[in-house]
């Protein structure tokens, strides 16, 4: 007979962040606000970077636990450097950087897309994760989570959107390198990749008629996700109960990759 796994007495908690030491860019608004808040209900303290100190401290003044507030440029090294080392200097040590800033300014197609759009999007959502990351990881001790906000986008490309979907399908070889990179000094590397959600950044597919119909016809589920079903995703990859997971992607997407 085969023999019998051990069961261990207890199990970590999936999603359990109390306690942790979390650094998060692009919380200024729409969805990275929206990890903010289900981080800190969770017990994690949050440091909260954005472009805009407004921006920062109203979410920090909703939130319920302890925040550190850092207005800056995420495509400079420097700065990131210096969000990893005042949270050090704050709260002992970062335990998780969720790199979630990003931008897609314009739709147009490769003709219309000007140089300086394209080189503003792959800076922002590849590159700057990429010094997010270098920081966090500079600091990280054993244990430590890197976690990127991807997109199904970067998989699935849509008309106009060459520079995002190129950013995003940069950050999943992104984080596989680190993955293989940080796995020595077991700091674990992942990608959630959202589907289409109910954001400031969806609106405009969301009142078009046409656009909204392609988007619910290639989603198995056919409705948007709403907000709050993709912050268990980051919660869970953040928590002790994904210790052993690294290099993936995992896609929040309402079987959109599946039609």
């Amino acid at each position: 007979m085969p023999e019998r796994i051990e069961v261990p007495d207890e199990f970590p908690a999936v999603g359990d962040v109390g306690g942790k030491r979390v650094v998060l860019t692009g919380a200024g608004r729409g969805l990275g606000e929206l990890i903010a808040h289900a981080l800190s209900r969770g017990g994690a303290r949050v440091a909260l970077v954005a472009r805009t100190a407004g921006d920062l401290a109203e979410v920090a003044g909703a939130l319920s636990g302890p925040t550190l507030q850092f207005a800056g440029d995420v495509r400079d090294p420097e700065f990131n450097d210096a969000v990893a080392d005042q949270t050090v200097a704050a709260w002992g040590g970062v335990d998780v950087w969720i790199g979630n800033a990003g931008i897609s300014p314009v739709v147009a197609g490769p003709l219309e897309t000007k140089p300086e759009v394209w080189r503003d999007v792959i800076d922002v959502n590849l590159s700057g994760a990429f010094f997010g990351a270098r920081a966090g990881a500079r600091v990280m001790r054993p244990g430590g989570r890197i976690i990127f906000t991807g997109s199904v986008l970067g998989e699935r490309p849509s008309k106009g959107l060459a520079a995002y979907s190129a950013s995003k399908a940069g950050l999943v070889g992104l984080a596989k390198a680190l993955a293989l990179d940080l796995a020595p000094r077991r700091i674990t590397v992942n990608v959630v990749a959202p589907g289409w959600f109910e954001s400031p950044l969806a609106g405009p597919w969301m009142r078009s008629d046409g656009a909204a119909r392609t988007v619910l016809d290639h989603t198995a589920l056919s409705r948007w996700g709403r907000p709050a079903e993709l912050a268990g995703a980051f919660q869970y990859l953040a928590s002790d109960a994904a210790e052993f997971v690294t290099g993936t992607v995992l896609n929040v997407d309402g079987g959109y990759l599946l039609a």
